[in-house]
């Protein structure tokens, strides 16, 4: 039997593009991947995330928003960074954990510039639909995408 690798998905708040990745890598890949995520800081889940990964079958309800320094002490295979922020400021991991950064588009940074300019929230939900979707074909491609 292989082990399963061992991944932690980084963003600034882990609330929304993380959570997704996560949500999707245990959908997904719960066989090969033992999975986490993480932010910089933590925001809470974002509930447009929970909704639009409702709508595709993936409940992250019950995911929390974690802390980095939680995972400080964890034997990690891959850190991927999917946001600019934790790119940037993404502490160096003790043991042998490859960083890796896959940016995604930030969904709520997004649909807030849509509604400044009077967008429905149908249009709004539609940034995280893209990112979710973006999100998924990205998860499927693992574990050889990032090894």
């Amino acid at each position: 039997m292989r082990k399963k690798i061992k991944l932690l998905y980084l963003c600034t708040g882990n609330s929304c593009r993380s959570q997704m990745a996560e949500g999707w890598t245990r959908h997904l890949k719960e066989d090969q991947i033992e999975v986490y995520s993480a932010g910089i800081e933590t925001h809470g889940l974002n509930p447009n995330a929970v909704k639009v990964m409702a709508e595709v079958g993936v409940d992250i309800s019950s995911q929390k928003s974690e802390n980095i320094s939680d995972f400080m002490e964890h034997d990690l295979d891959y850190v991927i960074t999917v946001c600019g922020h934790a790119d940037k400021t993404c502490p160096i991991f003790p043991g042998s954990a490859k960083v890796i950064h896959i940016p995604f588009n930030d969904p709520p940074k997004l649909a807030a510039k849509l509604a400044e300019n009077g967008a429905t929230e149908e249009e709004q939900l539609n940034c995280y639909r893209k990112v979710r979707d973006e999100i998924k074909l990205f998860v499927e491609k693992l574990p050889k995408e990032i090894k």
